[in-house]
């Protein structure tokens, strides 16, 4: 069997998925800002303009995003789907989605949770981009084939709030304490004024990260709930676990 292109872990893009110009920042921008930090490139598609939304415009939203992306030192894009609040799981979007994983050629891959108990749009995104990550490592995809196949590490759930956190799914927690990196979270949440003055959206998801922390004696900590069994080639390559403190 001829082996599926793959690319360094350690020097592979990161790329993230959001159905809304705020779920990333909200559900995992302390991730992004930690990978940024280090040196890995950071990339985020958002798949709609939150069109549906009771705050803010389309326009207003688009570059509350933009501005962001840049306080994370992330590339932004869009991609249309089906709009906000219209999100459908069909074979077209999950073509779409996997040639961009063949475009970008990420290493891991970061999309909201399959729980249901959220908003519709993100559970069904994650579940698209959970098939295209799968489509684009088959090289006899007819519509896909105008790209090289390529198969990602890693892909994780992230939650944009504590209702779409999977209990089936032990979490691998991020350290995310530094404070270098809780002020670029912050401020990249706060970039979504439209959002942020409607609810306390940046103290709620401080609130969740200092929670998950406890959990593990550190400050602030994301969770991010693996889609596959992680698979380590020595257990010299764990750190600690959360118990441990």
């Amino acid at each position: 069997m001829k082996p599926i292109p793959t690319i360094a872990i350690e020097t592979a893009p990161l790329l993230a998925f959001g159905a809304h110009p705020d779920d990333i920042e909200f559900g995992c921008g302390a991730v992004i800002a930690c990978e940024t930090k280090a040196g890995r490139p950071c990339h985020m598609i958002v798949c709609s303009r939150g069109e549906a939304a009771s705050h803010g415009t389309p326009e207003q939203r688009t570059n509350e995003a933009q501005e962001a992306s840049a306080i994370l030192g992330a590339q932004l894009e869009f991609m249309d789907l089906d709009g906000d609040a219209h999100l459908e799981v069909k074979l077209a979007h999950t073509l779409k989605l996997a040639l961009k994983i063949r475009e970008l050629k990420p290493a891991i891959v970061l999309v909201p949770s399959l729980v249901e108990n959220q908003h519709p749009d993100h559970f069904r995104l994650g579940q698209l981009v959970r098939d295209a990550a799968r489509l684009a490592r088959y090289g006899g995809v007819r519509e896909l084939k105008e790209l090289p196949s390529h198969a990602i590490h890693h892909l994780f759930f992230y939650a944009v709030t504590s209702e779409a956190e999977p209990r089936d799914i032990s979490p691998v927690l991020i350290d995310v304490s530094p404070h270098e990196i809780l002020e670029i979270w912050k401020k990249s949440m706060e970039a979504h004024a439209s959002q942020t003055t409607a609810r306390n959206y940046v103290e709620l998801q401080m609130t969740r990260a200092r929670l998950h922390g406890a959990r593990a004696g550190i400050g602030h900590a994301i969770p991010l709930f693996p889609n596959d069994p992680l698979v380590l080639e020595n257990l010299g390559q764990l750190t600690r676990g959360a118990r441990f403190f």
